[in-house]
C-alpha cells in the first residue's frame, strides 16, 4: 500500500512535468503564429489547451483522493497541496499562450504585430519557453539553487515588457490605437506566463525546504539574458 501510495505522488510530479512541458511548446508555437501570421498553427494551440485542461483536472481529482484516504502529513502534504498549487500556475500559463494565438486570429489575415517590434516579441517567446523549460527541470531535480535562480532570470523579461511600452509611448509610433492596445495585451501575456514558470520554481524551493523561497538569501546570477539588440528593436 506504501509503494502504492509513493507510486502515486510520483505520478502526479509526472504529470505536472508533461503540463509544464505542453505550456512551453505552446507559447514557442503561438509565437511563431503570430510573428508569421500562421492561422493554422494557431488554432493547433487553441485546440491543444484542452489537453493542459485535462491534465490539471485529473491531477486535482487524484490529489484530493490522496488526501481523502491517505491524509498525509509533513513532506507528503506538502507534496501535495503544492502539486495542486503548481498545476494551477501550468493551466494559467496553457491560458496565455492560448491568448497570444487568439490574437493572431483575431486580427488574421492582418499582422497583428508591427516589422519593427518582431525582434522584441520573438526574444519574448523565446525567453517564456526557456522560462518554462527550467521549471520543468526543477520539478524534475527538485534543485532549489536553479529555482531561486528563475526569479533573477524573469529580470530580463521585464526589461523586454518596458521595451515595448518604450515603442508605444515614442512619438514616432504610427501603428494606431488598436495595434497599441494589441501590443501591450501581448507584452502582459508574456510578463504574466514568466512570472507563472517563476510561482511554479518557488513552490519547489517550499516542497524542498518547507521554507518560502522570499525568505531563502541566495547570491546567484541570472543565466538567461535578453538579447542585446532587443531593446533597440
Amino acid at each position: 500500500m506504501r509503494d502504492a501510495y509513493h507510486e502515486e505522488l510520483d505520478s502526479i510530479s509526472d504529470s505536472l512535468v508533461e503540463m509544464a512541458r505542453l505550456v512551453g511548446s505552446a507559447i514557442g508555437r503561438a509565437t511563431a503564429a503570430i510573428l508569421d501570421t500562421d492561422l493554422k498553427l494557431a488554432e493547433s494551440v487553441i485546440e491543444a489547451d484542452q489537453k493542459v485542461d485535462d491534465l490539471q483536472h485529473d491531477l486535482e481529482a487524484r490529489a484530493i483522493a490522496l488526501l481523502a484516504r491517505q491524509q498525509p502529513v509533513a513532506t507528503d502534504l506538502r507534496i501535495v497541496v503544492t502539486s495542486l498549487r503548481m498545476s494551477a500556475d501550468l493551466e494559467r500559463s496553457g491560458d496565455l499562450a492560448q491568448h497570444v494565438a487568439k490574437l493572431t486570429r483575431l486580427r488574421y489575415p492582418e499582422r497583428a504585430i508591427p516589422q519593427d517590434l518582431h525582434a522584441t516579441i520573438l526574444e519574448m517567446g523565446q525567453l517564456a519557453q526557456r522560462l518554462m523549460a527550467k521549471a520543468a527541470e526543477v520539478i524534475v531535480t527538485k534543485d532549489v539553487d536553479l529555482a531561486l535562480q528563475l526569479e533573477q532570470d524573469d529580470d530580463a523579461m521585464d526589461l523586454l515588457h518596458r521595451t515595448l511600452f518604450q515603442h508605444l509611448m515614442d512619438e514616432r509610433w504610427k501603428h494606431g490605437i488598436e495595434t497599441a492596445v494589441d501590443v501591450t495585451l501581448l507584452g502582459r501575456y508574456y510578463e504574466r506566463y514568466a512570472d507563472h514558470a517563476v510561482a511554479v520554481a518557488k513552490r519547489v524551493v517550499y516542497l524542498v525546504t518547507g521554507e518560502h523561497a522570499d525568505e531563502l538569501q541566495a547570491d546567484i546570477q541570472p543565466e538567461i539574458q535578453p538579447v542585446t539588440g532587443a531593446e533597440g528593436a
